[in-house]
């Protein structure tokens, strides 16, 4: 596609795509192709990074000028734009975000009615219009907008009703890191009116302060407050809310693979689940054996929720995710949701009686390391021949006991190196060595 990538639209503030102008023709655009298809009732929400006053007021206008109807949420996080965008019967929902990037960078993203991305062929129909010619409505057609006052209070609710009726969470101690995101206002009243003793991180946003050295990419200061407090456990979210890891009360990290492991592990001892699971290319093989030590079948799609939801969808299984922290619970949430994952755990934790540590020790992962490269420009990893002739040599001397991912960042300008094996200093230097070999061939380009 000419302008949508793996999740919307992205980039940098002030830099095309992310400008007011482009926000505009955008909002029309998808205005245009909604009201085309009979569809006129868009909610739009936003993270707390300042450019989402500029873009949210711009994406306002061209739907209005388009004759839809807009109902503004706010600061938000992504999986409540995604359930209000069901609950209030709207025809979409629009995302202003960028998850886990810095405030300098925004984007935009969709959902269908459904709460789910937006299919391909309404991308298709917006960047067909983008081309096209802005034309408003007469004055009598144009769209109006209201703000949604209880949308917080919603959300928190479903957030809620996610756990067995009954559920309390009297007497655990919860370090929340927010990252001065869309969580900030939501998170700590979940946890709070459901029992637990909270103390809050990364709950002061000032729309340059999202995601700086906090929330779930820096989860340091975390497992710092986790051992200072004495807690029971620490849960932090990104920028938007739909990531999410966690540190047990001895201030060990689990990410994605490990939590989505507790919740099948809590589905298939309680509800009988027999479906599958789906991970990514970049999940641990630990987190595969494990699954299918539980009698479940285990496939890896590639990276990104929406690889992952598609996989499940087309196999009719209900849970995914990825080792950043997005996590897939289909019989909760349509989308990855970090305050309903976290959820799901510490019900599971609640029900055994058992401390996080205790759940976390059931995946046993391999060595596993990743290296970001950083790219001036975009490169076509197919052209790096040496780089791939090193990587098959890698792999051959694995022998099975290993493996090696090399793939282009969806929302940043990285290549991304990933190497696992049973032995850490054959990761380590395998992973160093191939980061440097790429450095060297796209610097050559």
């Amino acid at each position: 596609m000419k302008y949508f990538g793996t999740d919307g639209i992205r980039g940098r503030v002030g830099q095309w795509p992310m400008t007011p102008d482009f926000a505009l023709k955008l909002g029309w655009a998808a205005g245009k192709a909604l009201a085309d298809s009979g569809a006129r009732k868009v909610v739009l929400g936003k993270d707390t990074r300042i450019s989402g006053y500029m873009l949210e007021s711009a994406l306002e206008a061209g739907l209005i000028a388009a004759g839809v109807e807009v109902r503004l949420l706010g600061p938000m996080p992504t999986p409540a734009i995604a359930y209000l965008t069901r609950t209030l019967r709207a025809s979409a929902g629009i995302v202003i975000s960028a998850s886990h990037n810095p405030f300098e960078d925004n984007g935009v993203k969709f959902f269908s009615a459904q709460g789910t991305k937006l299919p391909d062929e309404m991308e298709l129909a917006i960047e067909a219009l983008l081309d096209a010619p802005l034309e408003v409505e007469p004055s009598e057609r144009l769209g109006k907008a209201r703000r949604i006052d209880d949308a917080a209070g919603r959300y928190i609710e479903f957030c809620k009703a996610t756990l067995p009726l009954g559920t309390s969470l009297s007497g655990l101690r919860v370090v929340l890191d927010c990252a001065h995101g869309a969580t900030y206002h939501i998170a700590p009243k979940v946890f709070a009116e459901l029992g637990a003793e909270v103390v809050a991180l990364g709950v002061a946003p000032d729309g340059f302060n999202i995601n700086a050295g906090c929330g779930s990419t820096h989860p340091e200061a975390l497992r710092q407050a986790v051992l200072e407090h004495g807690a029971h456990m620490g849960i932090a979210f990104d920028g938007d809310g739909d990531r999410v890891v966690m540190v047990d009360e001895t201030g060990a990290v689990l990410d994605g693979d490990e939590i989505l492991y507790a919740i099948v592990r809590e589905r298939v001892e309680q509800e009988g689940y027999r479906g599958g699971v789906v991970g990514t290319l970049m999940s641990n093989l630990g987190l595969e054996l494990a699954v299918q030590a539980l009698g479940l079948p285990f496939v890896r799609a590639k990276v990104g929720d929406r690889h992952v939801y598609e996989a499940l969808v087309k196999r009719g299984w209900m849970y995914g995710g990825e080792s950043s922290g997005h996590i897939l619970c289909l019989d909760r949430a349509n989308t990855g949701d970090g305050i309903v994952s976290a959820l799901q755990v510490v019900a599971s934790m609640r029900r055994r009686a058992e401390p996080l540590s205790s759940l976390r020790r059931a995946v046993v992962k391999y060595p596993q390391l990743m290296v970001n490269v950083p790219l001036v420009r975009k490169v076509d990893l197919e052209a790096l021949g040496e780089v791939w002739r090193r990587v098959a040599e890698i792999e051959n001397d694995f022998d099975g006991r290993g493996r090696v991912v090399l793939r282009a960042s969806g929302t940043e300008p990285l290549v991304r190196v990933m190497v696992e094996s049973d032995d850490d200093a054959r990761t380590r230097q395998a992973a160093e060595e191939l980061a440097e070999l790429v450095r060297r061939a796209v610097a050559e380009l």
